[in-house]
């Protein structure tokens, strides 16, 4: 997300928060992300400064209406009046968080070198929880080969790094310095 997303997208995020159903808020929100992520012709519409307001509230309300709160459908028709719905991918990012931390759910991006099993990611989130004091863990999982082996965590600004791939790396770097 660029600077001025997050500029644009953070108060419109802390808004939604206050309106929203709290019930419903982080389902409405990955119902949002989701068919956001799926379909390139929503955002390219959204976006589309040719697109009159009009219709991209219709685009909204077809799409919506029923799948998410009405107040939530009423939040991106001001959106749409206000010509920030070309920014509710941020938004709805930006307000998934902060959805998260009031819930005290943190949001982990784990990339292993094969696909962890079922074991695996339970013991990871168990020792997650206890390291952030958090209620839950949601993970995000994908495999990423380069790293040989091991995995890395990222939790918000916090990275663990066990991989093969980051541990030779630190052993080149070592035997570069005591060289040189």
């Amino acid at each position: 997300m660029s600077s001025k997303n997050v500029k644009v997208a953070k108060p419109y995020a802390d808004a939604f928060i206050e309106i929203a159903n709290k019930g419903s808020v982080i389902n409405d929100l990955n119902c949002i992300a989701t068919a956001l992520s799926e379909s390139k012709d929503l955002q390219k519409a959204i976006a589309n400064p040719l697109v009159s307001s009009a219709a991209k509230k219709d685009i909204i309300k077809s799409i919506f209406a029923g799948n998410v709160d009405e107040n939530t459908v009423k939040f991106m028709m001001v959106l749409c009046d206000r010509g920030r719905i070309e920014y509710l991918d941020a938004i709805a990012e930006t307000a998934l968080i902060l959805a998260y931390k009031q819930a005290s759910i943190e949001m982990a991006y784990v990339a292993s070198s094969v696909k962890l099993s079922s074991a695996q990611t339970e013991a990871l989130v168990d020792k997650l929880k206890a390291m952030t004091k958090a209620d839950q863990i949601k993970l995000e999982l994908k495999v990423d080969e380069s790293l040989i082996g091991g995995f890395k965590v990222q939790i918000g600004s916090r990275i663990i790094d066990t991989s093969v791939q980051n541990q030779l790396k630190q052993l080149s770097s070592y035997l570069g310095a005591s060289v040189a």
